[in-house]
């Protein structure tokens, strides 16, 4: 049967917090429910021209035909509600949270699916409650025809969702970001050759076959890195580019780089192919272009034989030992690699428990089959670590010591494995509060790599663990130049303002903490540095707003619980986290 599909303007919406509202309230919440769907949003609905595709306890999927209808009645929605519950306190007010995506749809009846549907979701859950959140499709159709204006939310890895999203957010009385904000400054030009690596696009005619593709870019880049006098943009920025069509020449602009490698990758059976293409930045000049053919267990010759004629191609008269030093074949059974490779492809997804239970699942596949994987054995502790750091341990004492075993033996493997070792460093560090020993196998990994973005930024946040904040904040400023359009960029930007902070840099904490909330609004260890900073720099009505909001995210965290996201080498250095938690009114 022939599928049926249209384009469409999907709109989701559910309740921020519904749980927690029918938990203290059933009957009044339903009520509620009830009133304000008589009230507003099934009248603006109507008179926008939308659809009721389905509806749940809490939520709405909405299908209109125009996308500036869809815009117009979220946007109505929404300010009716701010409007509706202006007097009632924060925690028991109703507000919904709207996502709104421009794609082709699948329709079953009444019914409606596809990746323009999951995508919708997807911003719903990002965004502010009170607040509309839309893909830069839906952007780019309603920003000159809305009075409307909407902020840049940045580029988003959603959740089971392959390729980074740009995403523009909306909240009724939200102040609108100023013009230049709008317009980035561009980047000064590194003083050493540099260069970024696009990625791939998959030829195999399998989408199922993404994983590989980007893992051969990613082994690309660790082999480039690998040579000292470049300086190589790091996996996380140039994948913000996959699935677009691109202007090299803004690509170079976008990144601060005078190099640009793309390519395609075609894997059929046991055969692999790998074209590539670097240009000139600047110019648009293509500098050099080959197709390498080889058998799948050649796979990483082949891509030994691609960074070797990228850097010919660059410094002619670079010495063959030089280009011999780039190579690292990380493991003998293919097999190890591909369950890696979908390890490594789930660990850039986001920060996220079932990213991270899946990278997990994987990696371990991984080290079952190879037992010396030292790669897989360090991603697999840095997972330990993030479980810990984010507080989703089941058995502390189990899961600490199996991340501390699987960390120890990966640095002991590593050899010249940079991500290896800078991995085991960091679960070190976090898991056993082993700050030093964790410092000095980052040290390690960026003498062999130093254009390793996730590396300068490990660095950071394991020397303000030892009390170096002005190092902390030079590593992590690195790690935003090598990255500058990295997703988890937030990560980064927190870590700056960790530095500030711990210097007293209140103004200057806050500003950081600003740019890593508006690029990962829901991030809970930077809404914790946001909370302590506020109270401390006297804006106490602030931290007690974002306490608010830290609290409704993870009901269950209390100060005591700090010390397992930050390790610090001396209590001493945590109190100012506490004093400022303490102020703002959250438990112990």
């Amino acid at each position: 049967m022939t599928e049926h599909r249209r384009l469409a303007a999907i709109v989701s919406a559910d309740v921020a917090g519904y749980s927690r509202l029918m938990g203290r309230d059933e009957s009044g919440t339903l009520a509620a429910m009830k009133a304000i769907r008589q009230d507003v949003v099934e009248p603006a609905i109507a008179s926008h021209g939308g659809r009721i595709v389905k509806t749940t306890g809490d939520g709405l999927l909405l299908e209109f035909q125009s996308v500036v209808n869809a815009v117009r009645c979220a946007v109505e929605v929404q300010t009716a509600m701010a409007d509706r519950t202006a007097g009632i306190a924060e925690d028991r007010r109703i507000a919904f949270r709207i996502g709104i995506n421009l794609g082709d749809i699948i329709v079953e009846g009444d019914d409606i699916f596809g990746d323009g549907v999951n995508v919708a979701a997807r911003l719903e859950e990002i965004a502010p409650p009170g607040g509309v959140c839309i893909s830069s499709r839906v952007h780019d159709d309603v920003r000159d025809r809305l009075d409307t204006a909407f902020n840049d939310g940045g580029t988003q890895t959603l959740k089971n969702i392959i390729r980074p999203v740009q995403v523009w957010r909306w909240e009724p009385g939200a102040a609108v970001a100023t013009a230049p904000s709008m317009v980035p400054t561009p980047l000064p030009m590194p003083d050493k050759p540099s260069i970024a690596v696009l990625p791939f696009q998959n030829m195999s005619g399998d989408p199922e076959q993404e994983y590989f593709a980007d893992g051969m870019v990613e082994e690309i880049i660790a082999a480039l890195s690998r040579v000292q006098w470049l300086f190589v943009i790091s996996r996380n920025s140039t994948f913000t580019y996959k699935d677009r069509h691109v202007d090299i020449k803004q690509v170079g602009r976008d990144l601060g780089v005078r190099y640009v490698l793309e390519g395609s990758v075609r894997k059929a059976g046991q055969r692999i192919r790998i074209n590539g293409q670097l240009i000139d930045a600047a110019s648009g000049m293509h500098l050099w272009a080959e197709r390498f053919e080889g058998a799948l267990d050649d796979v990483f010759a082949l891509q030994d034989r691609v960074t070797a004629s990228v850097v010919g191609a660059i410094a002619p008269k670079l010495e063959f030992a030089e280009i011999e030093r780039t190579k690292r074949k990380p493991t003998e059974s293919l097999t190890a690699y591909d369950f890696y490779l979908r390890g490594l492809a789930n660990m850039h997804q986001d920060n996220t428990r079932e990213a991270t239970d899946m990278a997990l699942e994987m990696l371990s596949r991984s080290i079952e089959i190879d037992h010396d994987f030292a790669s897989a054995l360090g991603l697999a502790a840095r997972c330990y670590a993030r479980r810990k750091a984010n507080g989703w341990m089941v058995d502390r004492a189990l899961e600490r010591a199996e991340g501390e075993r699987l960390a120890r033996r990966a640095s002991v493997l590593a050899k010249d494995d940079a991500v290896a070792l800078c991995s085991a460093g960091f679960a070190l560090a976090m898991l056993a509060g082993e700050t030093e020993n964790g410092a000095e196998l980052i040290d390690r990994a960026l003498a062999i790599d130093p254009n390793m973005a996730r590396g300068w930024h490990d660095s950071g946040l394991v020397r303000l663990w030892l009390g170096q904040p002005d190092v902390a904040l030079e590593h992590n400023s690195r790690a935003i130049r090598l990255s500058p359009l990295d997703p988890l960029i937030g990560q980064m930007q927190t870590g700056v303002a960790h530095a500030h902070f711990v210097e007293g840099r209140y103004e200057e904490a806050s500003l950081w903490t600003g740019r890593a909330m508006r690029s990962r609004p829901n991030w809970l260890p930077s809404m914790i540095l946001a909370t302590a900073n506020a109270a401390l720099s006297g804006k106490l009505e602030d931290a007690q707003n974002l306490a608010g909001r830290l609290h409704s995210l993870d009901p269950t965290f209390r100060i005591s619980s700090l010390r397992e996201r930050l390790p610090f080498s001396r209590p001493e250095y945590l109190a100012p986290y506490e004093e400022g938690l303490r102020l703002a009114g959250l438990p112990e």
